[in-house]
């Protein structure tokens, strides 16, 4: 009998969905059968980099980034997130007996649980960062307890002793089953032709994208440098010449972005936590954007300029011109550290499929 496994990352930018990647690919490398769950634009990557795996569309958490307040943002979509969180619970229990799941991995999808399989839950995240402080205790303490009770196992995609990815986002805590599992990366390092002075990778929710990608495309127009700019929307194919030198893409398989990142002098992106995870990967320099009011993003940017990594800049006070400069003044992230850890997630998966 097949080992069934269904992953199902949750859809919030496209972060989710790319680290999920090579857990997925790892679980087919020891012949388990997966069965892929997401919605919106992480659901259309999926479908795209696993065009032969079953697929199936989740109630969406349609959370969105219309006010820079992270807590009133937040707080007026709340309502409708617990009603997702409620919808895919009682979906999952469905689709537990309809496919034989024998295993649950969710990424940052608090609904799927169910008492009869064994659960993980994804997360980098366990220390959430809320300007409020009496907000955030709270919040942090329901979060875990929340993980501890309803989750057999938590899954953290870094390494456990430093230097680290996350930092105080995922660190000095206790929590029950937590494992750290390395760095979560769908790319590799080699060496390539230089095709680029900067590759733009657009990604997060709207319409904060929208918003970058009109400010960067209005900077680029008159630049005297070669630029790729990404857009991030799998659901599109749109493929243009914004430039004689600026060429926009509105999405890229993983295979032809890595290419692209790899042949760039700089990378520009938001400073999510699984494009960090990338930019670790492939040992590139960078301008990190966080996603204005998104608290996350922007310790993790501050995090990395502070300590030399990568040079940082709000949306709002961007110039691409002086980024690129001050970016080649940083020095990346020491690679070979985590390159060690790289073994641990097959060990792991090995450990769970008979």
């Amino acid at each position: 009998m097949p080992f069934n496994i269904l992953i199902a990352p949750l859809n919030w930018g496209l972060g989710h969905a790319t680290r999920c990647i090579p857990l997925i690919r790892a679980a087919l490398h020891v012949d388990a059968h997966v069965i892929l769950a997401s919605d919106g634009r992480s659901y259309q990557l999926l479908k795209e980099e696993f065009p032969n795996l079953l697929l199936i569309a989740l109630p969406a958490y349609d959370v969105r980034y219309d006010s820079d307040n992270m807590v009133v943002s937040m707080g007026k979509q709340l309502p409708k997130v617990l009603r997702a969180m409620y919808a895919e619970h009682r979906m999952l229990k469905q689709i537990i007996q309809q496919h034989n799941i024998d295993l649950v991995i969710s990424d940052n999808r608090y609904g799927l649980f169910n008492r009869k399989v064994k659960c993980i839950f994804l997360t980098h995240q366990i220390n959430l960062l809320i300007p409020n402080p009496l907000l955030q205790w709270y919040t942090r303490r329901s979060l875990r307890f929340w993980i501890n009770t309803f989750f057999d196992e938590c899954w953290v995609p870094d390494v456990a002793d430093s230097p680290n990815i996350s930092g105080k986002l995922s660190h000095g805590v206790a929590m029950k089953a937590i494992k750290y599992i390395g760095v979560l990366s769908r790319m590799q390092q080699y060496e390539t032709i230089r095709k680029y002075d900067l590759v733009v990778v657009l990604s997060g929710p709207e319409p904060q994208r929208t918003k970058l990608e009109e400010k960067v495309i209005a900077q680029t127009r008159t630049l005297d440098k070669k630029i790729l700019i990404v857009g991030g929307k799998p659901e599109s194919q749109e493929r243009k010449m914004i430039s004689a030198n600026v060429e926009y893409v509105a999405f890229m398989n993983t295979k032809d972005l890595k290419e692209a990142m790899l042949a760039s002098d700089v990378v520009m992106s938001r400073s999510g936590y699984s494009t960090l995870m990338d930019l670790v990967k492939i040992g590139k320099q960078a301008i990190l954007i966080p996603t204005p009011g998104q608290t996350e993003q922007e310790y993790l940017a501050d995090h990395f300029m502070e300590a030399g990594i990568f040079f940082s800049v709000a949306q709002e006070e961007l110039n691409l011109v002086e980024a690129i400069k001050k970016a080649s003044q940083y020095s990346g992230f020491p690679t070979d550290y985590v390159h060690a850890k790289d073994q641990q997630l097959m060990k792991l998966i090995r450990s769970i499929v008979p």
